[in-house]
């Protein structure tokens, strides 16, 4: 015979699955949670993480703290952005699509610009010349 418990737990591991995946989907939220329309942020690189889900700057911009996202470390890294080619303390040009959160100091990149090199981390999402 069946036991009762074996529907109970084959149910609660469902649950449970997609849960855990609305989460990793909300935080690998890609464009959908940025404005429409370009922003451009400047300042200093306050920290550098080339890792998953995407790499990070940290920067400093007129004295608030803001978060950039790049690309998945794979994309920004063959785009040239390494953590070699920027420092802590190095002025950057961020452009992308800031936060829909207008309290969030949020933006995701699309391209970079350092010691006056410059890096498409999402090359077909830069505004036009």
């Amino acid at each position: 015979m069946r036991s009762p418990f074996n529907g109970i737990r084959n149910v609660a591991l469902t649950a449970a699955v997609i849960l855990a995946a609305g989460t990793a989907a909300y935080a690998h939220h890609g464009w959908s949670r940025t404005q429409d329309g370009f922003f451009e942020l400047k300042g200093k690189i306050t920290a550098i993480y080339i890792g998953n889900p995407h790499a990070t700057l940290d920067v400093d911009a007129e004295g608030e703290a803001w978060r950039v996202e790049m690309a998945p470390p794979s994309r920004t890294i063959a785009a040239g952005f390494t953590e070699e080619v920027a420092k802590v303390g190095d002025e950057v040009t961020a452009i992308g699509n800031r936060s829909v959160e207008a309290s969030e100091k949020r933006m995701k990149a699309v391209r970079l610009i350092v010691g006056g090199k410059t890096y498409d981390v999402y090359p077909d999402r830069v505004p036009p010349a």
